[in-house]
């Protein structure tokens, strides 16, 4: 028997760019089993070692998650479709009620926001509402953009922003908040500039800080409603855990070239983001957008789904995204909806928590202290662009290799021996294990996982270029463009 199964973005590079695939099954179990089996690359990303599912990869079976069905000894039938959902890299809770809030409207504002006014929905309360909320935004990137407008545009009354990041050219393709005079300055700055000018009756907070277990409780507590707009998993743990233990609502988008995910997580009345996905991906399992790219409006449709959730929230009407996870797809240009559901078990929102306060969110998704950092290099594993460039100038024997794409090859290269990462395994057959060997790839992540499985399987000389072609274009030869 048949079965459809669905193949997220992230995981089609491995099932030959097909969006979706037959195979033949009676059960998840089957089903998944012949996949592996046509896809081998599938088997890593789906299966640990021991030969179970991924903790960060959910099935669904039509709309139903398996984990509250029979998990892989589910039934299938034919007309069933199989969905893969793998991760992708408030105060006071707000209360619709009937009471309306203490603020007044200026007949400016009665002006600007005429057209929220005149909707039933929303009228005078629900614009009260509005101006007497205030809301926390996750970073000012590619989500949080559309999010600063819209939000401010609708008249939020404090609007809190998170970023310690200052604005690069390679950002301005989807991060409108920001503009090319931006260029060099503080991400905190140019949004509160670009905001006050769409709306100058709203109050920006900056807090030019990294998020971390020591601050997130005290910064979140002062707002009504969070906005998860980060690019990583130790952040979106820390602010499902800092959100499930204060009790605030957290609207969740993520995306990733073309793809893109959104919800809301909020304990008091339904699951938190470790009910869908309780342990992280291994580190560089998962490429963010800086090694896998995302296209430029995917954040604006994502960021704008957000801004909506969280006005619908705060005015009280419609029905919030609680216990529904909202799929699109840009390619196809299709929305699917899956249910959601509380994890009794779950470690921070179940019946029995374990997780009581902020825990340390970079050791818990496996990431060292050195990781992140591409200025450094580990002795004797890694070599920095400019060590390479002189044992290149005297002529050594290094046999440089690309891990990259080649659609990235194209953009820019330094004439290395190209072979993709995720075809590494098959083609290591081609490289002279009794050669130096230096690996490569954007900023230096792919290429450390390169470098790992070729000392694994018996190469001995091997370094990870630091850095990547990044730093060789900003340190070494500044002609090459940057991407």
């Amino acid at each position: 028997m048949a079965v459809k199964i669905l193949i997220p973005t992230p995981l089609r590079v491995y099932t030959g760019h097909n969006a979706t695939v037959e195979v033949e099954g009676a059960t998840v179990e089957e089903a998944l089993r012949n996949l592996t089996k046509r896809f081998g690359e599938m088997q890593r990303h789906l299966y640990g070692e021991n030969g179970s599912l991924r903790s960060y990869v959910n099935v669904y079976v039509n709309d139903e998650d398996i984990r509250y069905l029979d998990r892989e000894k589910t039934p299938l039938e034919e007309s069933d479709t199989l969905s893969i959902i793998p991760s992708i890299a408030g105060g006071v809770g707000v209360e619709a009620g009937n009471a309306e809030p203490d603020v007044r409207l200026q007949n400016e504002e009665v002006l600007r926001y005429s057209r929220h006014l005149i909707i039933p929905e929303i009228g005078m309360k629900g614009q009260k509402r509005l101006k007497a909320s205030r809301v926390l935004l996750v970073g000012a990137g590619g989500l949080g953009s559309p999010l600063g407008f819209y939000l401010a545009a609708a008249g939020v009354g404090t609007i809190g922003i998170v970023d310690f990041d200052v604005v690069e050219l390679t950002n301005l393709q989807r991060q409108i908040l920001h503009t090319t005079n931006d260029i060099g300055t503080r991400k905190l700055e140019s949004a509160r500039r670009a905001i006050h000018d769409l709306n100058p009756h709203v109050t920006v907070v900056g807090h030019e800080v990294r998020l971390s277990s020591e601050n997130a409780l005290e910064i979140l507590a002062d707002y009504d409603i969070v906005v998860d707009g980060t690019d990583n998993f130790a952040t979106r743990y820390l602010v499902n855990d800092a959100c499930v233990i204060l009790g605030k609502p957290n609207v969740y988008g993520s995306i990733f070239r073309f793809d893109g995910q959104v919800t809301v997580f909020d304990a008091t009345r339904g699951p938190c983001y470790r009910c869908l996905y309780p342990a992280p991906p291994p580190p560089g399992l998962v490429p963010s957008c800086a090694e896998g790219g995302v296209l430029g409006v995917l954040p604006g449709i994502i960021g704008t789904l957000q801004a909506l959730e969280t006005v619908k929230l705060i005015v009280g009407q419609g029905d919030p995204l609680i216990g529904r996870l909202v799929l699109f797809d840009g390619l196809q240009l299709k929305f699917r909806e899956l249910k959601l559901k509380k994890d009794p078990a779950c470690p921070v929102c179940g019946e029995h928590p374990v997780i009581r306060e902020l825990i340390d969110y970079e050791e818990f998704c496996g990431i060292s202290p050195a990781e992140g950092n591409h200025d450094g290099a580990h002795e004797g594993m890694d070599i920095t662009v400019e060590k390479l460039k002189e044992r290149l100038d005297r002529g050594e024997d290094i046999l440089l290799v690309d891990v990259r794409e080649p659609h990235e090859y194209e953009i820019v290269n330094l004439g290395a021996k190209l072979i993709p990462l995720r075809k590494l395994p098959e083609r290591v057959q081609e490289l002279d294990p009794s050669r130096e060997i230096v690996v490569h790839c954007k900023v230096g992540e792919r290429s450390e996982r390169a470098a790992e499985f070729l000392r694994g399987v018996g190469y001995r000389n091997v370094k990870n270029l630091v850095g990547g072609i990044r730093a060789w274009a900003e340190r070494v030869d500044p002609s090459l463009p940057r991407y």
